[in-house]
């Protein structure tokens, strides 16, 4: 079953109301687990959890010793992998107390999570669309989308700064700067960043003006095209701040200018100043 398995695409709505898979955790927080993986774990979990919701009822029912240990212990990885927490502890406790033995404690933990399980799983399988069998996700676009979505609906995520340069030093001493208050988000190629605008949500952008592949003047129409980026506040960094360059980079859609090498409180304030959190 584990090598053999349907795969699902979901509905992003439904999954943004299922809480208990704390897909925003795992969109901050894990940078292995791609979305196409991501995808992959969920299949495998609608493909397992028939087992697991009988495995557990079976412990519930009684407490004799004949029991599906082996699906509860096949959850406990897959939920690890998942970054699901909600039901560990209680199939952790269901596992423990039957190879001890104490069928009587894993009936109990069964009968705690049955009828939450088997509504998570009831949940879930709403939010499916079904895909042919042995075809693989990728690194499907519904599920990314949900995953950004899930990141924008954090109200107290902390603001996002992108900042590109070519000069790695800089990008350290930006980073070095902002980091303990923003997310920083270090872009030394900018040919790269379309692409990368695709994954991220910056608040705010701090470009280097001078650039041997692209430079800052040619980066603003880039992000500018992309929806939810008209507005987003644009901070030059340019180590040729002369008032020629100035004013083409505000005629260009720039907010402010950073003379490099900056002084952290400069660069400090003027983040504060413009950074703005996107709606």
């Amino acid at each position: 079953m584990d090598d053999d398995f349907t795969i699902y695409d979901f509905d992003p709505a439904d999954l943004l109301k299922l809480s208990d898979l704390e897909i925003r955790r795992v969109a901050e927080n894990n940078k292995n687990l791609t979305a196409g993986k991501y995808y992959k774990l969920l299949s495998r979990f609608l493909n397992l959890a028939p087992y697991v919701s009988d495995a557990i009822k079976g412990f519930a029912d009684d407490d004799s010793g004949n029991k599906d240990w082996k699906s509860i212990k096949n959850m406990i990885t897959l939920f690890r992998e998942m970054d699901c927490n909600k039901y560990l502890s209680d199939l952790n406790a269901i596992r423990n107390a039957h190879g001890k033995g104490d069928y009587r404690t894993a009936s109990i933990h069964a009968e705690k999570i049955e009828l939450g399980f088997n509504s998570f799983y009831s949940q879930l399988m709403s939010a499916k669309i079904t895909k042919k069998a042995g075809s693989s996700p990728g690194v499907d676009p519904t599920l990314l989308s949900c995953l950004k979505a899930l990141e924008n609906t954090k109200t107290d995520r902390m603001l996002m700064v992108l900042a590109v340069d070519d000069s790695p030093a800089v990008l350290e001493a930006v980073s070095a700067v902002l980091s303990s208050e923003y997310k920083v988000f270090k872009l030394p190629k900018p040919t790269m960043l379309e692409n990368v605008l695709k994954q991220v949500n910056p608040d705010l952008f701090l470009l280097d003006y001078q650039m041997p592949e692209l430079n800052g003047f040619e980066l603003i129409p880039i992000i500018r095209r992309v929806e939810g980026h008209k507005n987003t506040p644009i901070i030059f960094l340019t180590s040729e701040g002369t008032v020629d360059n100035i004013t083409a980079a505000i005629a260009l859609g720039a907010c402010d200018f950073i003379v490099k090498p900056f002084k952290p409180d400069q660069l400090k304030e003027k983040v504060a100043k413009h950074i703005v959190r996107k709606k």
